[in-house]
């Protein structure tokens, strides 16, 4: 019985040459994959560099108010004999560096939370891949 005549050329399933097609087809999409989930991960950590990079940004801007409103304090203190104007100059000077320190704080925590600019759980994705691919090779 030919099961396989040069007229009828039908392809098996389990052939070896269509599991290996099969294989390249899987692996190609599954690097795209992966590809993909990279670009995610380091958009995410873009982002939280920006953030973290524009409150450093607005915490050094509160500062040089702060450093304004402190020298308006010292000149008032100094020229009027009243607490009234300095006082106010210094109690706006006071709450500016609050306001600075609680935006260096929260910077700081954003670019701690980035990390590295490495797609750090993509390439675990793929080695745990590779693994299972050479396990699979060397099994089989």
């Amino acid at each position: 019985m030919a099961q396989y005549a040069d007229t009828d050329r039908r392809v098996d399933p389990d052939s070896t040459a269509h599991l290996i097609h099969r294989a390249t087809e899987q692996l190609s999409t599954l690097i795209r994959d992966e590809l993909a989930l990279a670009r995610i991960e380091i958009a995410e950590k873009g982002r939280r560099l920006g953030r973290g990079a524009g409150l450093l940004g607005g915490a050094g801007l509160l500062s040089v108010f702060a450093v304004g409103a402190l020298v308006t304090a010292a000149i008032c203190g100094l020229v009027a004999a009243g607490m009234p104007a300095w006082l106010s100059a210094l109690t706006v000077a006071v709450v500016l560096l609050l306001l600075a320190g609680g935006a260096v704080l929260v910077g700081w925590a954003q670019l701690r939370k980035a990390g590295p600019p490495v797609p750090t759980d993509v390439m675990a994705g793929v080695r745990a891949d590779l693994d299972t691919v050479t396990h699979a090779i060397r099994g089989a």
